[in-house]
């Protein structure tokens, strides 16, 4: 369900086969993403390319996810939102919680 990559000091996380984020997979997603944030100071970016709707539950992962990064001095980021999933971060004010990145380049550049 994801694919994890190391591009230079930062772990890389997308969507395989899957098109929407919703109640039937976020608990897996989200404690698969979680673990990644065992190591302290982990450098995280979620790579939605290809993920078309996002529900109410995968937004709460990502909130999750943010919480654990936070409390793991660790960093949480997003890039290659797709348009009608970026309308529903615009329509919940998170574009204003979260990093988001257009590309992936971008995404991994912006971490210190």
């Amino acid at each position: 369900m994801l694919k994890v990559e190391n591009v230079k000091d930062v772990t890389v996380v997308k969507f395989d086969n899957v098109d929407r984020f919703n109640a039937l997979v976020t608990e897996p997603v989200k404690e698969q993403l979680k673990s990644l944030f065992s190591k302290p100071e982990t450098k995280l970016a979620l790579n939605l390319e290809g993920i078309k709707f996002v529900d109410s539950s995968g937004f709460g992962v990502f909130l999750s996810v943010m919480k654990t990064a936070a409390n793991n001095h660790g960093q949480f980021k997003i890039c290659n939102i797709g348009s009608e999933v970026m309308e529903l971060f615009k329509l919940l004010q998170l574009h204003n919680v979260f990093e988001l990145f257009d590309n992936q380049d971008a995404c991994i550049k912006s971490f210190n």
